[in-house]
């Protein structure tokens, strides 16, 4: 279907529009002409299609450099009204099972694990034309893949982290713990001492992860160093190991919540500070949203940030 919006004596086409946010979005005109679905010449015809109604001229094409011009940048934030405002027009006659499309989401493999489940189940459920990737890395690769546009949102923790360039949907704390078996010989103690907890074997995620990041610094600062029995990424590994008996790890609450309610494990009473992180949910704010976008992050605020208004 072919929609063109009237203004002023000037029409465009919004699969123009669309073209144009998308090689504003990521700053490539083969790479927008690839996940479009056109052809490179007709992602060209569509920018000189919208220069030539605007008579400006949108982006600067220096070799393979591609950034907008002044007019590109004030015409930015305009587009993504005009294709916000038609998506919501779209949406509101849109049955939920009919909302296709891919969606990527960078995240953690421990809320791949302990927390995206329930979210998965549901959008399965309601909107089964949906199709969603999830990529996990570090937090900083992560955001350079939101800046590359490899990804449609973040769902990360780390510090509370908030750039110019993002739209934060939603954020919430979460505590960090050093965790251990109900059988453990520290279970039940109190005030536990630095210099006892590290006698015990350390099962930790990844260097490089924040929480760890952060919980590392707190104990060199009072003159502590970690030695860990095993490092690996997959919190599920850990947890098992840990429920085993076989040492005590440091694992946000939303890990462990589910086998510290059975009493598989205990959160420890240690004499080390708090370490609180956050749950961060965002997207960069040049993100035309799409349906299956905006369908994610209600899904999302309804299960696990139920206070973001």
């Amino acid at each position: 279907m072919k929609v063109i919006i009237f203004f002023d004596g000037i029409d465009m086409e919004i699969r123009n529009l669309i073209t144009f946010v998308r090689i504003a979005e990521i700053r490539n005109f083969t790479k927008a002409a690839k996940q479009l679905g056109y052809t490179q010449s007709a992602v060209t015809m569509q920018v000189r299609q919208l220069e030539t109604e605007l008579n400006a001229q949108l982006f600067e094409r220096i070799g393979r450099q591609v950034r907008l011009t002044q007019a590109g940048e004030r015409l930015l934030p305009y587009a993504l009204s005009i294709l916000d405002s038609a998506q919501k027009a779209q949406t509101a006659l849109q049955e939920p099972e009919h909302i296709a499309g891919t969606l990527r989401v960078g995240t953690s493999e421990s809320y791949i694990i302990s927390v995206l489940p329930p979210v998965l189940s549901e959008l399965a459920g309601t909107c089964p034309r949906m199709e969603i990737r999830l990529h996990t890395a570090l937090v900083p690769d992560l955001f350079q893949m939101l800046r590359q546009n490899d990804v449609d949102l973040l769902y990360f923790l780390d510090q509370r982290i908030c750039f110019p360039e993002w739209v934060k949907a939603a954020e919430q704390p979460e505590k960090i713990y050093f965790v251990a078996s109900s059988e453990s010989a520290l279970a039940g103690r109190s005030r536990i001492p630095i210099e006892r907890l590290l006698r015990e074997p350390l099962y930790l995620t990844e260097k490089g992860i924040s929480y760890r990041y952060a919980m590392e610094q707190s104990l060199a600062e009072k003159g502590f160093e970690l030695h860990p029995f095993l490092e690996v990424g997959n919190t599920d590994v850990i947890t098992r190991f840990v429920r085993e008996n076989k040492g005590i790890s440091f694992l946000p609450e939303y890990v462990v919540r589910d086998d510290v309610k059975r009493g598989d494990l205990v959160l420890l009473d240690t004499e080390c500070g708090d370490i609180v992180m956050w749950s961060q949910l965002v997207y960069h704010r040049n993100k035309y949203v799409t349906p299956q976008m905006r369908r994610f992050l209600e899904t999302m605020q309804a299960h696990l940030f139920p206070n973001t208004p």
